[in-house]
């Protein structure tokens, strides 16, 4: 069974989807993400739902070299929970182009392209990208898993801050972005209250020369009918 963690996808991608990118030389983000070939990251994945289970996992990204994809370059990244990810950067910022399963054949394109930072790299920088529920069950519903029947929901990313410092297991980071992404999926919540709003939000921190650190995703369910948490990444180490 493949890890939960897959979601890397999508969290900025849950991933990532989030915090999936990767980045030509020389351009505009490479200080934030210094991800061309031969960069390795592993990140301790913590899940703690409101049913009191949790989950531990570890996470590893590594990033390729670059491929052909539709005549233009791309980079490729890979996860040892079996999705790949081609993404590309110019002066608009770091976005993704493409991404594949053990399911799939052939990389399947964005449409369009999904930024995961956007440029300027400055407090207020604002875009917006797809996610879906990573975390939201429903307790007594087949799927139980609220992303099959909401696969794709807009979530609003903005720049908070531009110089913050980040604690992790693999040490402490300093001058790092911040980055707040919001989203609601409308989902029938329990009888007393019918169809409800429930949000989503992810908080990352990407430090200059390292790039992800650290994303926590927030999915509170409170409702009788369904099942919310919250997910944690943590860098272990990277090189």
């Amino acid at each position: 069974m493949r890890r939960s963690s897959a979601i890397t996808l999508g969290f900025s991608s849950l991933l990532l989807v989030v915090g999936l990118a990767a980045c030509q030389r020389g351009a505009p983000a490479d200080d934030w993400f210094p991800l061309e070939a031969g960069h390795r990251w592993t990140y301790r994945v913590t899940t703690l739902r409101d049913d009191d289970t949790s989950e531990r996992e570890s996470l590893t990204l590594r990033t390729l070299d670059t491929e052909p994809l539709a005549g233009e370059a791309a980079w490729r990244r890979c996860s040892d929970s079996g999705v790949d990810y081609w993404l590309r950067a110019d002066a608009s910022g770091i976005y993704r182009v493409a991404s594949k399963s053990d399911l799939d054949a052939e990389p399947q394109p964005d449409k369009p392209p999904r930024f995961v930072l956007k440029a300027p790299y400055s407090v207020g920088t604002q875009w917006q990208s797809s996610t879906a529920a990573y975390l939201l069950m429903r307790r007594n519903q087949f799927p139980p898993e609220i992303r099959h029947t909401h696969p794709d929901v807009t979530m609003r990313y903005t720049i908070a801050a531009v110089d913050e410092s980040v604690d992790t297991p693999a040490g402490r980071f300093e001058h790092c972005l911040r980055v707040l992404g919001s989203a609601s999926v409308h989902v029938y919540a329990d009888p007393a209250t019918g169809w409800r709003d429930m949000p989503l939000a992810t908080t990352e921190w990407y430090c200059p020369g390292v790039g992800l650190v650290r994303l926590e995703r927030s999915e509170p369910a409170k409702s009788a009918f369904l099942i919310g948490g919250t997910r944690t990444l943590e860098l272990e180490s990277w090189e």
